[in-house]
């Protein structure tokens, strides 16, 4: 597969458009979602969605272009390295709905009663902060694990 802006490193580093990924196994990242949630309940989710707003920002940070460009290259990234097939919904105003096929934070989890795609929806929110008028939450109102076809991320109403 070739992915535009990949680039293998020396020192064991992989970087895409210059900004440094690793590849983990899904299963990895949900036994440790899981044992964060055991130790925190609820709060695990915001935790989980502040790491994925680090990412983000720093993913968002770079892209060039109006609004619909840099969230499209955003997704795109987001296939490149993973993380599902995203789909743009709704760019317009305050407004930000994306969904996802093939979550693999969702398909590793497992069922759950509710969303569990809590690094997403944070990289969502930072590049919701950066294409926005201003910073908005995002909402995950349909996730895999929860038996939706594909996990469903929105801005939260004003």
């Amino acid at each position: 597969m070739a992915v535009p802006g990949l680039r293998r490193e020396g020192a064991g580093r992989l970087t895409v458009d210059g900004a440094r990924y690793l590849l983990v196994r899904p299963e990895t990242l949900a036994a440790a979602q899981k044992a964060v949630e055991e130790a925190l309940g609820p709060a695990a989710a915001e935790c989980l969605a502040r790491g994925g707003r680090a990412g983000g920002a720093r993913a968002a940070a770079p892209l060039a272009g109006d609004a619909d460009a840099r969230v499209r290259r955003l997704l795109a990234i987001g296939a490149e390295i993973g993380w599902g097939e995203f789909a743009l919904e709704r760019l317009d105003g305050d407004d930000l709905v994306v969904s996802v096929a093939g979550s693999p934070f969702a398909e590793a989890y497992g069922p759950a009663p509710g969303p569990v795609c809590h690094l997403v929806r944070g990289v969502l929110e930072s590049l919701a902060a950066a294409v926005l008028a201003r910073p908005r939450p995002i909402v995950e109102e349909a996730c895999v694990a929860a038996g939706a076809a594909r996990c469903r991320f929105r801005t939260v109403p004003a």
